[in-house]
């Protein structure tokens, strides 16, 4: 719910409001309720409003504590803010709104560093101390909400947008080729802290940040999500069930309860958006859904209404389905481009695009089915992974989209080593003696999830001004998953829990199709005016002078366009156009 930019001066003695105003035009799209900063040397704070929890002008932001001298901008929702109102009410504290912004705030005075561990919710945000001169920043659990920040010689600054820190131009964005490394072999996934350039760093998620002048900047971990022994697994079926559809149906209503403004819910036709539906029944007199579906391609349909509109007839939903055309989305690509923070290759980023903008005028609040393969167990390649050596690299020929020497041939970049398989071999060495399941769901959900479904739902609902929320990372249900025995969730092609849970409330077409991935055929399967397009960005004078790519594997990838795919079945040759689109997009070079 909204965009959050900041910067620290550590030298000047002035400071004006052209930065803030500056950085806050990069996120204005994120909260176009209100926009508003404040300027107390050596700190200027920006924020932009999404309205959803107490829709009073007293909830602007930045926020202030004049008592404690506390300052604050904050993004996200706190799902248990309510409870916690109360508590700190019973303490003694007195509240001047409604809203959770001054309930962040009330719990860092009250409870320090700690107030961390008590928010249920999604958020990144940032407090500053003027009596202390010191600056809090903190991401949740599994990084829902972005923050990306850049620490120079005299200033730091943060934002939920890339663009935000770089507007100014004044420090210098280089490529990090590690970061490139992953990108390239972890469908855009480039693990936090570190982003595609050597100076822009992401906050980790689950950890909070202290800077102060003439310090390094301190970085702490708060939450972890850890594999259970084996010993103490459920091993139980029935057992199992019970705990994730209490979890589940706790994470559905509260993030429904949260919210002042009607709440929809995106729902794809496939099992975890319909179980959202079918679990939300109780919280909604009348339930808004949204599905979007694309022309067919030969090879695969464009659409998944013959799901989702059993869904929306069983539970009498006030449904509403978007057709888009491809000669509709050609003409957006460049537009969907400018709103990622980062560079996507996943091709149903674009399709979240254009729902969002559909979507947005009917609701400010959206719920969807983000985290349920990864949390569940549910993706095809899981059941590869399963089924051969228990080792590391057997992760890296089932899920990576180019193995090293492929990298070489593809980046004109003096790669010291190969930093994927390094980076994946490290963390798996991290956890322990657990099997290599565990290890790859954990990886998923607290790493990889973030770059790449999470990032790009947050980027694409919020070019709208639509706030996406995502019931199935809620951290207590996360938990409860990692409590079961790996081989429950295996079982039934992966999601087994999931599915026994929608046995009798979901039609069974919904619960035996295969799993759908929001098509977009066009941009899977490239011909034509798509091709034409990703030819000219590829062949312009901006990126041959870039000289990022080596030519013969691009003219290679252009000759045989639907030829070259990863082992996730994603297009190599929209990795390559996607990736330099952005970089036209965002950085005019």
């Amino acid at each position: 719910m909204c965009g959050i930019v900041g910067e620290y001066l550590y030298n000047s003695q002035s400071q004006d409001c052209e930065n803030i105003q500056m950085m806050l035009s990069t996120i204005r799209s994120r909260g176009p309720d209100y926009s508003g900063y404040s300027i107390n040397y050596p700190i200027s704070l920006g924020h932009s409003r999404l309205s959803i929890i107490d829709l009073s002008s007293a909830s602007n932001q930045p926020f202030f504590d004049d008592e404690a001298k506390l300052e604050m901008v904050y993004n996200g929702c706190i799902y248990n803010y309510k409870d916690l109102r109360k508590t700190l009410i019973k303490i003694g504290h007195i509240f001047r709104t409604t809203s959770d912004t001054e309930v962040i705030l009330k719990s860092y005075i009250e409870w320090g560093n700690d107030c961390l561990k008590k928010f249920e919710g999604d958020f990144a945000f940032a407090i500053w101390d003027n009596k202390n001169k010191k600056l809090f920043l903190a991401r949740d659990r599994f990084g829902v909400k972005p923050l990306y920040y850049v620490n120079q010689p005299n200033f730091f600054r943060f934002g939920s947008s890339l663009q935000s820190l770089i507007i100014k131009k004044d420090f210098p964005i280089e490529f990090d080729s590690q970061s490139l490394h992953l990108h390239f072999s972890l469908h855009s996934s480039i693990p936090a802290p570190k982003t595609l350039f050597t100076n822009i760093k992401k906050l980790i998620p689950g950890h909070y940040m202290i800077i102060e002048k003439g310090k390094e900047p301190f970085i702490q971990k708060y939450w972890q999500l850890e594999n259970t022994h084996n010993q103490n697994l459920i091993k139980d079926e029935a057992e199992a069930q019970t705990l994730i559809e209490e979890s589940l149906i706790q994470s559905v209503e509260k993030r429904i309860d949260a919210s002042d403004t009607d709440v929809g819910i995106l729902l794809s036709g496939g099992l975890d958006s319909s179980l959202i539906v079918a679990l939300a029944k109780n919280k909604f007199d009348n339930i808004k859904t949204f599905s979007i579906g694309f022309e067919d391609d030969e090879e695969e349909k464009g659409s998944e209404f013959f799901y989702s509109d059993q869904v929306s007839s069983r539970f009498n939903t006030k449904h509403k389905k978007y057709v888009i055309k491809n000669s509709d989305v050609l003409p957006r690509l460049s537009e969907g481009f400018k709103k990622m923070s980062e560079p996507m290759v996943a091709q149903d980023a674009i399709a979240f695009f254009l729902l969002s903008e559909k979507v947005s005028k009917d609701v400010k609040v959206v719920l969807s089915g983000q985290g349920a393969d990864e949390g569940f167990a549910g993706y095809f390649w899981y059941q590869k992974i399963q089924k051969e050596l228990n080792s590391y690299e057997n992760f890296i020929k089932h899920y990576v989209d180019r193995p090293h020497q492929e990298i070489l041939e593809f980046i004109n970049e003096d790669f010291k080593e190969d930093f994927t398989t390094k980076f994946i071999k490290n963390r798996f060495h991290e956890m322990g003696n657990h099997d290599l399941i565990s290890k790859v769901l954990n990886l998923d959900i607290t790493t990889l999830v973030v770059d790449d479904p999470v990032k790009r739902v947050d980027n694409m609902t919020m070019a709208w001004g639509l706030e996406a929320r995502v019931p199935f990372l809620d951290h207590l249900l996360i938990e409860a998953s990692f409590k079961i025995e790996p081989t429950l969730h295996m079982k039934r092609e992966g999601k087994n829990i999931l599915k026994k849970i929608a046995e009798n409330i979901l039609p069974s077409d919904v619960i035996s199709r295969p799993k759908g991935y929001f098509p977009m055929p066009a941009l899977k399967y490239i011909r034509g005016e798509f091709y034409e397009f990703i030819y000219d960005i590829l062949c312009s004078n901006k990126c041959y002078n870039r000289n990022l790519y080596n030519r013969p594997y691009i003219d290679k990838l252009l000759k045989k366009p639907n030829d070259f795919r990863t082992a996730i079945e994603g297009n190599k040759l929209w990795h390559a156009a996607a990736t330099e689109l952005w970089l036209q997009q965002n950085l005019n070079f």
